[in-house]
């Protein structure tokens, strides 16, 4: 049987029970006029589209 040769410290194992490496990526959606990728609920960076409405004038 598998038996440990030193005891496991308190800090290495909770770094191992520890979520925050599990953090997810944000999530990306389509932007509906330029159909470029922006963070859900924001303006878009490249048109300044938001939910169809312009919100911030870019010059292109």
């Amino acid at each position: 049987m598998a038996v440990p040769k030193r005891k496991v410290s308190k800090a290495r194992r909770d770094k191992r029970r520890s979520s925050v490496w599990k953090i997810k990526p944000p999530t990306l959606i389509r932007c509906d006029h330029c159909l470029a990728y922006k963070p859900i609920h924001k303006v878009c960076k490249d048109c300044g589209y938001y939910r169809g409405k312009q919100i911030i004038k870019k010059s292109s």
